[in-house]
């Protein structure tokens, strides 16, 4: 009988790498991703008191985890943390890339340095994060870009922040196409509003009811809610899922 894609990574210890590692999205996805049974590695550009805390909980699963700091926008620094993960675990299997930045402002009132602060993490950063996850990933793996529903949903203030998440998208597909012959998936999850802390501390709280009340399922998504997406398509039953952008939103559009 033939080898399946699920057959090639069962039966193997496999090692995912989460960037945004100590955010509040990608923190849940590292969590998740070492209860299924993922080593993890989580690269951040935060705080490292909150990295350690990410790889806490990685441990509390029975797995190894550890932490890198980086630019997400710098190559040599993100090439490090390739090498670093390499050392460290010696082969990687899944990447999640759930680092970015969002600043919003009218496009009228914008300015131009912020609109380049978000396109260098949004977009930069994917391009970067991707090309080493490409290199590296080993056949039968899976690559997961974090997008966004604003790319449909198209809100007032978010002019550039959707611009840099349509670009993920684009990113993403040609990706999937690229790694023909590899067995390798590369695919986008595009979240609606999800109540990380973050959004919570951000936004007034008679938006965050009126957000909640759009999609039908009516309440704000969680990061749990996004980590379970990943999961699905970072694991056996995923395979088939290539070249997407699966908009994991309640139904918000």
């Amino acid at each position: 009988m033939a080898m399946t894609p699920s057959d090639a990574v069962a039966g193997r210890t496999r090692t995912a790498l989460v960037t945004g590692g100590t955010g509040g999205m990608g923190r849940v996805i590292a969590a998740r991703l070492a209860a299924d049974g993922f080593d993890v590695a989580v690269a951040y550009a935060g705080e490292m008191d909150l990295a350690d805390a990410t790889v806490g909980e990685i441990k509390a699963q029975g797995r190894s985890g550890a932490a890198f700091a980086a630019d997400i926008a710098d190559s040599d620094a993100v090439s490090a943390v390739f090498d670093a993960v390499d050392d460290r675990f010696g082969h990687l299997d899944v990447v999640v890339h759930t680092a970015g930045i969002n600043h919003p402002v009218a496009l009228t009132d914008l300015d131009l340095a912020d609109f380049d602060a978000i396109h260098r993490v949004n977009v930069r950063g994917t391009f970067v994060v991707d090309q080493q996850a490409a290199r590296r990933i080993r056949d039968g793996g899976a690559l997961v870009n974090i997008s966004s529903s604003m790319v449909r949903f198209a809100p007032p203030g978010l002019s550039a922040y959707a611009a840099s998440k349509a670009a993920v998208d684009a990113l993403t597909r040609i990706l999937a196409k690229e790694l023909r012959g590899r067995d390798i998936t590369v695919n986008a999850v595009a979240p609606g509003p999800t109540a990380t802390d973050a959004f919570l501390h951000s936004t007034p709280p008679d938006e965050q009811k009126q957000l909640a009340a759009l999609p039908p399922l009516g309440r704000l998504g969680t990061p749990d809610d996004v980590a379970g997406v990943v999961s699905f398509l970072v694991g056996p039953a995923g395979r088939w899922v290539n070249g997407q952008v699966i908009y994991a939103n309640g139904g918000f559009v």
